[in-house]
């Protein structure tokens, strides 16, 4: 396994989006989507804090948290990455976008992507992916990325994961 942090903070594309490291000139742009600990920032103080402990748990090798670009803007418009699990060979998948990009598939692509990363470049054989029953949204999503739902949560949570093995398509 590969675990970050690596020489470079890895950036990888396709013909859509860019996977990318934020930098502090992004936050302003993404405080409503700035979370840590399942806690949502309110005010760009709080954003550039929640950033900067995200960027201490990369350097630790805990996580690697990219921004969503737009290829054409190079505009983050959205975050994905892998915030647990990754000394045990496994990660849980995370994601969240601006509301005024949704439905325009970059989180598609974006997934794809961290999907490939992790499995091929990290050297995961589990990713895990967590959301709410009623985010109907996500479960399509993780469901149409090959994902396979394993368990019900507390909380009114769902589960899901892909393994290695897998065929990985969209």
């Amino acid at each position: 396994m590969r675990l970050p942090p690596y020489n470079n903070f890895p950036r990888i594309s396709d013909n859509k989006v860019l996977l990318r490291q934020i930098q502090f000139s992004d936050i302003k742009d993404i405080i409503e989507i700035s979370f840590y600990d399942s806690i949502q920032a309110t005010s760009l103080t709080q954003a550039i804090e929640m950033q900067a402990k995200i960027n201490l748990d990369y350097i630790k090798g805990n996580s690697i948290h990219w921004g969503i670009a737009d290829k054409s803007t190079n505009k983050i418009v959205g975050t994905c990455g892998y915030y647990r699990g990754l000394n045990k060979g496994e990660g849980e998948l995370g994601c969240v976008l601006l509301p005024q990009y949704r439905r325009k598939g970059y989180m598609t692509f974006a997934m794809l992507l961290a999907i490939e990363f992790g499995l091929n470049n990290i050297g995961l054989t589990r990713i895990r992916a967590i959301t709410t029953k009623q985010n109907e949204r996500a479960i399509k999503l993780i469901e149409k990325l090959s994902f396979i739902k394993i368990a019900d949560l507390g909380d009114n949570e769902v589960e899901y994961e892909i393994r290695h093995d897998l065929n990985v398509t969209a």
